[in-house]
């Protein structure tokens, strides 16, 4: 009767471990995405997981969601599995399971038929985990109709608390844009000239209407200002150009972050642009010949107990 319970096992093993492989390679239309590919994908440092729990916005984008909960939740029965059929403890499961992940992320990057994802091994390995820890409290009964019963409950629950602690992982170390701060409104040491009045300006035959600050810059002259952030990361959202009246009179607009430059802008139609930067301790913005700023604000990207 065992011999047959453990044929049983064994044959459902293979069947869905086939099933896995062959979406891993095979599913999603791998192949034929690996015909354009010509350079490896990876990525080796850990960051977000994409484990969370489904909300109302999900379901218009459903497979994104479901793709990486699939991710999680297809390796469970290989967590139930292998050690009804090899008997061993969770740290020497869980070590193997993961080395072999790793493997199979390996090929899949070096026959492009996917990418090396860090990310996607520890969450194939937190479902294998899950499934571990539901066999362990399932299994402990000699009813086979209670086993399953206790396994499967085991398992929605332990997924449940491992998605929720996911999102506060993520939540945790993810960091969200402040309120958004005008940079006029901000001290600085350096003796540049804000319009107050915020006049209108026309750049590409547009009326322009500044609503928060203007910088301004006219003919040869040079007006810099400096502002310290005690490495803060931040957000700055700016609009440049160069109005029409100035005729073949060019300017320029300089970023600098601790001295080294990260922007500039010199085309005479408008832009409006958003520069994300990190571990600010000095922002400088230099403004050359006829160039104009406005409406120029930051956002603080911070954690949320912070």
């Amino acid at each position: 009767m065992k011999r047959k319970k453990r044929k049983l096992l064994l044959t459902l093993f293979i069947i869905y471990t086939a099933l896995i492989l062959y979406f891993l390679y095979f599913g999603f239309g791998r192949p034929g995405a690996a015909v354009s590919m010509d350079e490896y994908r990876y990525n080796v440092i850990p960051n977000l997981l994409s484990l969370r729990f489904v909300t109302i916005s999900d379901f218009e984008y459903f497979q994104p969601w479901f793709f990486n909960f699939g991710n999680f939740a297809g390796f469970i029965p290989i967590g139930i599995l292998i050690p009804l059929l090899y008997p061993c403890k969770f740290f020497r499961f869980i070590s193997l399971f993961f080395l072999s992940i790793l493997m199979v992320e390996s090929v899949q990057m070096l026959t492009f038929l996917g990418s090396f994802d860090i990310n996607d091994a520890i969450v194939n390995t937190l479902g294998a985990a899950v499934g571990f820890g539901a066999y362990k409290m399932g299994f402990r009964f000699t009813s086979i109709k209670k086993s399953i019963r206790v396994t499967i409950m085991s398992a929605a629950i332990l997924s449940i608390a491992v998605i929720g602690f996911s999102e506060l992982l993520n939540k945790s170390f993810t960091k969200k844009e402040g309120a958004v701060v005008p940079l006029h409104e901000l001290k600085t040491t350096e003796n540049i000239r804000i319009d107050n009045d915020l006049h209108s300006i026309e750049i590409g035959h547009e009326k322009i209407e500044p609503k928060i600050n203007l910088y301004e810059s006219d003919g040869d002259h040079v007006e810099s200002f400096t502002y310290s952030f005690n490495g803060q990361d931040i957000v700055l959202s700016l609009n440049y150009g160069i109005p029409d009246n100035a005729g073949d009179n060019g300017g320029k607009v300089v970023i600098s972050v601790d001295g080294q430059e990260i922007e500039s802008y010199s085309n005479k139609e408008q832009v409006s642009s958003e520069i994300q930067l990190e571990r600010v301790h000095e922002l400088t913005i230099t403004i050359e010949g006829n160039a104009k700023l406005w409406d120029v604000t930051c956002r603080e990207m911070k954690y949320w107990w912070n």
